[in-house]
């Protein structure tokens, strides 16, 4: 079973008791701080305390961007919810995220202090958000796209050079090449012979990356299965390479999605470094190292560390020699939660009977509650099926309130999603407070990668949307938006 992370008032933002929720009696609808004169949680006043109202239209295309904690605009939105609901709106309880802009910035700092000399190139597969890809564009970062959409949303944007962009799919189909050399993307990875032939076909021009095949046991997503050429291969596809008068520029590797290992880079560079030397035999001279993706936020300083040695070990001179890599969960799993609704409810139908309505043949350790919500594997929790995560949910609201007792009873329950399809299950088991009725609302942290991407309508539930806020340092995030915004950066249509 899983734990249950109960969501207590460790900010100084709360509601004075009693709390109910709007169109109830003794409703408060201002957040009030619990001790003010705990000077320890004045310097978040600012972050904690700011009403809705701020929210800045930075984009005429995009929502608008408040200010404020994400956990005090999860709140809000439970409140709005329930204001639509007294005024029975259809979807009133709608699931939403909540997107903080200001760790996407945080994110993109602790890179650069890291590995300053490493160039990041967000993989766009991982969440396209327009907010997000406008931020790291204007911060400087290049893009990892797999197909001519992403590329086509990258440029878009405005301000984003085609020089940023690596089409680093090592198997494309050839519209998507002749495309790419259209609008000027000329880096482009391959790991076989066929890919060479189409790009000779469409893109003579290109500047050409081979994608070697590294070790990729010690990730959550193993890619070798699909692409990366073994090393012993490579001196082959390097000489067909330049009997099609190709200009092959460098290699990439990429040691699987989610690397909880980070050692295995050592490793991964070890092959590069193999890989420059079988280049050099063939007649080029590589100018570019590109590191791939993997990165975890809880393991950035040791991959750090990892990677600056190996390179240091394998590329004494990197003179001439520039390094990138493909970051994408790193910036954005952390910086979005989501909250879902409780939709309906499945229960013993007495106190103390063995009896599920509608639920037969439990074993005794199995739940005894089923929980519906109203998202699910098929939205954004794809990521359970696609992405291999495992999500733990914790409690925003019960029984009208944002106030958990720490003592409040457990029992194991299991959590499934709204469509009409049994493989729709979030939680298998996990344990939940007892008094969990339908209307109470289960928050949902780290929800940022591989989740809104590939979300669909199936039995034609909403996507859930997204409301943008921006925490600690969220006026460098403002300033750096509202700059591009002036220049008309960023307002292309996406």
């Amino acid at each position: 079973m899983s734990r249950l992370d109960i969501l207590s008032p460790a900010t100084p933002v709360d509601f004075q008791a009693p709390v109910s929720f709007p169109g109830s009696p003794g409703f408060r609808d201002t957040p009030v701080l619990d001790r003010p004169e705990d000077s320890s949680l004045v310097h978040e006043k600012s972050d904690l305390t700011v009403d809705e109202g701020e929210a800045e239209k930075i984009f005429a295309s995009l929502p608008p961007l408040h200010r404020g904690h994400p956990d005090v605009h999860l709140r809000n939105g439970i409140m709005n919810a329930s204001r639509k609901a007294t005024e029975n709106k259809i979807n009133a309880e709608k699931a939403f995220f909540v997107a903080d802009l200001g760790q996407v910035y945080r994110q993109h700092q602790r890179w650069l202090q890291c590995m300053p000399d490493i160039e990041p190139f967000y993989a766009v597969k991982c969440n396209p958000d327009p907010y997000v890809l406008r931020l790291l564009a204007a911060l400087g970062a290049g893009f990892d796209c797999a197909s001519n959409g992403e590329i086509a949303k990258v440029l878009a944007l405005g301000g984003v050079e085609p020089d940023r962009i690596v089409f680093a799919n090592p198997c494309k189909a050839t519209s998507f090449i002749r495309s790419a050399a259209k609008v000027g993307v000329d880096k482009m990875t391959f790991d076989n012979e066929d890919e060479l032939y189409k790009i000779a076909r469409t893109h003579p021009e290109a500047k050409l990356i081979v994608r070697i095949l590294a070790d990729d046991s010690k990730s959550v997503c193993r890619f070798g299965v699909k692409f990366g050429a073994p090393l012993e291969v490579v001196p082959r596809l390097l000489m067909k390479a330049r009997e099609l008068h190709l200009d092959v520029i460098g290699v990439s590797f990429h040691v699987g999605s989610g690397c909880y290992d980070p050692t295995i880079y050592d490793d991964a560079v070890r092959r590069a470094r193999d890989a420059f030397d079988m280049g050099a035999r063939v007649g080029y001279q590589f100018s570019l190292l590109d590191v791939g993706g993997g990165f975890e936020d809880e393991h950035l300083e040791t991959a750090a560390s990892v990677l600056t040695r190996a390179i240091q070990r394998y590329f004494p001179d990197r003179t001439g020699i520039k390094v990138i890599a493909e970051p994408g969960r790193y910036y954005v799993s952390r910086a979005f939660s989501l909250a879902t609704n409780i939709i309906a409810r499945r229960a013993p139908m007495s106190e103390g009977s063995s009896e599920q309505e509608g639920v037969s043949d439990l074993k005794t350790e199995d739940p005894r509650v089923m929980y519906y919500i109203n998202d699910g594997v098929y939205g954004a929790f794809n990521c359970i099926m696609f992405d291999h995560q495992v999500v733990t949910p914790h409690v925003l609201s019960m029984n009208g309130s944002f106030h958990l007792s720490g003592a409040v009873a457990m029992s194991a329950s299991s959590v499934w999603g709204p469509t009409c399809d049994s493989l729709d299950q979030v939680c298998k088991s996990v344990m939940l407070p007892s008094g969990l009725q339908v209307g109470d609302w289960l928050g949902w942290h780290e929800m940022g990668a591989y989740t809104i991407c590939a979300a669909s309508q199936f039995n034609g539930f909403e996507l859930s949307e997204v409301v943008y806020t921006t925490s600690k340092g969220g006026e460098k995030v403002r300033e750096v938006l509202r700059r591009i915004a002036a220049d008309g950066y960023g307002h292309g249509e996406m």
